[in-house]
């Protein structure tokens, strides 16, 4: 079952375990500088406002009802960032273990190869949480991504277009897979003997107190890791699943449609910057991480598309160099006291 709470998609599959349980958010953050440098983490700027598609049958096209889900606003260049919470270990949730299938316009933001259900190990087409603690775009190469940057469906910009030469889905898509409730057991007596603490998605969250379908295309460069499944293809329950398609809305129509004011545009890389704010780091110790798709390698960036087709499809795309970088807490014993560098 999904259900929509407070903003968040909330997958709980009560028929394999009580604590099956995963909640994915969907974050705003600034559009890194698509420069050719690889960029630190951005903050999360406060969670998109999401709404069921059924609720607004009569402003909405008839293929979005027809796929179901949910829709979010987004400004055209603008980023997000997919959190995975409700699987943190210890105070951020169950720590209940999933498999999460992610695609934009039907193309697998890890591997580039076209949508199916089935989970694939070798290459690895999915993410695991908590292992995985967020998501900011397509694995290009071995911890590096590209972040995800909304464009209009059609312009040519957009993964989907790219790869595929169509123009058809746009969005996201999700897929949802549970452990096993016996692998489950096994892993949470392994995880009490090791008493480990996970990262919680939140630490990045405390900076902030024209045409209607818009994909997601591949933006700046972003240190980021994909991190291997540590478990057993067969630990995952196949037999059990959720899938839902996200639509990308575009802000400027999102109020004709919602009658709802959509968020105000975000700060620039720079503003931020200026403004002495941080940037973050994450590394997770013990943890591999899959190598970068060469389909995905091969997307030219919104920079890259908007100059062979001599447009400017991004303003305010200057180079930044933080100042300001935050280390985020690493997976620790508990009780373990980090130690920094003085």
């Amino acid at each position: 079952m999904i259900e929509l709470k407070k903003n968040h998609l909330v997958f709980s599959f009560p028929e394999v375990h009580k604590r099956a349980t995963l909640s994915i958010d969907f974050k705003r953050t600034l559009r890194i500088p698509d420069d050719g440098e690889t960029h630190h983490l951005p903050p999360g700027l406060g969670s998109f406002p999401v709404r069921h598609v059924d609720d607004h049958a009569a402003k909405v096209p008839s293929d979005w009802l027809q796929r179901g889900g949910v829709m979010l606003p987004m400004y055209q260049s603008e980023a997000l960032w997919i959190c995975f919470g409700g699987g943190g270990w210890g105070r951020s949730g169950t720590g209940y273990p999933f498999a999460i299938k992610i695609a934009t316009g039907k193309i697998n933001a890890v591997t580039g190869e076209t949508w199916k259900p089935e989970l694939t190990k070798k290459p690895q087409d999915y993410v695991v949480s908590p292992t995985q603690p967020w998501l900011d775009g397509y694995c290009v190469e071995k911890g590096t991504i590209r972040q995800f940057v909304a464009m209009p469906l059609g312009a040519g910009y957009t993964a989907e277009e790219q790869l595929t030469g169509e123009a058809e889905h746009g969005g996201l898509q999700l897929l949802v897979y549970p452990m096993k409730a016996e692998a489950w057991e096994r892993v949470r007596a392994e995880r009490k003997e090791r008493e480990v603490e996970w990262l919680s998605a939140d630490s990045r969250m405390r900076v902030c107190c024209a045409a209607t379908d818009m994909g997601l295309a591949p933006g700046g460069k972003m240190r980021q890791e994909i991190y291997d499944d540590p478990y057993s293809i067969e630990d995952w329950d196949l037999e059990h699943s959720s899938r839902c398609f996200v639509h990308i809305a575009n802000s400027m129509v999102w109020q004709s449609i919602t009658g709802s004011q959509p968020p105000s545009p975000p700060p620039t890389s720079k503003q931020y910057t200026d403004a002495g704010l941080p940037w973050f780091d994450y590394y997770a110790e013990g943890e591999t991480a899959v190598e970068g798709a060469d389909k995905l390698a091969g997307m030219k960036s919104v920079k890259e598309m908007g100059e062979a087709k001599g447009d400017v499809p991004l303003p305010e795309n200057e180079t930044v160099t933080p100042e300001n970088v935050v280390a985020l807490r690493k997976q620790l014993a508990k009780n373990q006291v980090r130690e920094g560098a003085f």
